[in-house]
């Protein structure tokens, strides 16, 4: 049963990556192609005379990699561009859309095998068509034989059955069975590539016809930008199970701003402490190491537990996703300051007070803003989990009750503000780094 059980998951995984294969192969074919002609290009027409250029070394050196701003723009238009293609976006030319489903009109033919041998064709007449409308089978005339010709109508990206011998001389029950499609022969179990898609002949003897589906996704699985788009207006002007979208966006970004400062609050002191004292290292290192892998999400049953399902199970989870995070940071803080410094400030009469306040902690800054902005991701990353905790404002809160209805435009939306502001506050951060930090980088 388990085997069983775990076959059918593998066997849905390997569905879901050939869903996304083309996407992904196909990036990664543009990344690679248009790295190649801004490469060439950058050698014709650009001459370096910066002091990357003066250098005998650059490959492996990181000073001499910077931010390319052409590249960063191509890949954000790269994945737009990738993203319309394969969802048939109206926002792209059609000669740049993937492939799409089958709509339309088409048939294939069966062929039945009577009782006594003897046997007989019929034409099923198909009719596909797309998410806006049904269509009804048209009327066939039966034609001549005991196999009588038949329609049938179906929405693109879904499977119907057909009883092909329901309006049959000979059927099933009678010992008839379809023996061919297209031609070609077929046992139950088996399957046939007609020209609208596939045809499976099932083990109780029925027709299954799959349209061929083509490399564009179901809206379910992948809507188009100008979709995910107008959900984001419609939602904003009105809001989503009552609630605004600005309020959804203030409650998460209220508790991962309060867990993030709280965990800062305690965990910057403690890892000092751990970085300057052998006590406090051999007291607190070993309960720092265990909770550090320990993911945020395993610890919702216990704050529950602790803290109940009000905002202050929410605020204590974000709190212990940042907690450990900054104190390793200040530990490493402390622990990378050079030695040459330290002795350079005793020997000048500093004392223990002024080499905390004038070294250690400037040299520290680096570390600890490098583990904020680690930190404020985990939090981000978290909030969706910690909203689950009957949360009824937030932007996690509202992922969940959208996937609930298969609202994946509401989903990716979310996903998208979430990425947005995450990626805002860490612009913020870097900001304010070079602000406050200026000599990082400087020896």
């Amino acid at each position: 049963m388990i085997i069983s059980d775990l076959g059918h998951e593998l066997a849905q995984l390997g569905l879901g990556l050939l869903r996304a294969a083309p996407f992904l192969i196909g990036y990664v074919v543009l990344i690679l192609l248009l790295a190649l002609v801004w490469r060439l290009v950058k050698r014709m027409l650009t001459p370096r005379h910066d002091f990357t250029s003066l250098k005998t070394v650059t490959f492996g050196d990181e000073s001499a990699v910077v931010s390319n701003t052409v590249a960063s723009v191509i890949s954000v238009v790269a994945v737009f561009v990738l993203w319309g293609a394969f969802t048939g976006s109206a926002l792209l030319p059609k000669f740049m859309h993937a492939p799409g489903p089958f709509i339309g009109e088409g048939s294939f033919t069966y062929t039945a095998e009577a009782p006594d041998g003897t046997r007989d064709d019929a034409r099923v007449d198909v009719i596909v068509f797309g998410k806006d409308g049904v269509i009804q089978p048209a009327e066939v005339p039966p034609g001549d034989g005991f196999a009588k010709d038949d329609s049938l109508s179906l929405q693109a990206y879904r499977s119907k059955l057909l009883v092909w011998d329901g309006n049959d001389e000979v059927t099933r029950s009678d010992g008839a069975k379809i023996v061919a499609i297209d031609g070609k022969p077929v046992s139950p179990g088996g399957e046939v590539e007609t020209a609208i898609g596939r045809v499976a002949l099932t083990d109780k003897g029925t027709l299954n016809v799959v349209p061929a589906q083509g490399m564009q996704m179901e809206e379910i699985w992948l809507p188009a930008p100008e979709a995910v788009w107008n959900r984001l207006i419609t939602i904003w002007r009105d809001g989503y199970q009552n609630v605004t979208l600005a309020e959804h966006l203030s409650y998460s970004l209220f508790r991962v701003i309060v867990g993030f400062l709280l965990g800062a609050i305690v965990g910057i002191p403690l890892g000092y402490a751990m970085g300057l004292s052998d006590w406090f290292r051999g007291w607190f290192d070993p309960i720092v190491e265990f909770m550090r892998p320990v993911p945020p999400l395993a610890l919702i049953p216990l704050v529950i537990i602790w803290a109940g399902i009000g905002e202050q199970g929410k605020i204590i989870l974000l709190f212990l996703a940042a907690l450990w995070i900054m104190a390793i940071a200040a530990r490493s803080g402390v622990s990378g300051v050079k030695i040459s410094k330290v002795h350079a400030a005793y020997s000048l009469g500093a004392s223990k007070v002024q080499i905390l306040r004038h070294v250690i902690i400037p040299n520290s800054l680096p570390e600890i803003f490098t583990g904020a902005r680690v930190a404020m991701g985990v939090c981000w990353g978290t909030v969706v989990a910690a909203e689950l905790v009957a949360a009824e404002k937030g932007i996690g809160k509202m992922i969940v009750a959208a996937a609930k209805f298969q609202s994946t435009d509401i989903v990716i939306m979310g996903i998208i503000l979430i990425g947005v502001i995450g990626f805002g506050i860490d612009m913020l951060m870097r900001w304010a780094e070079r602000i406050l930090v200026p000599w990082k980088g400087k020896g």
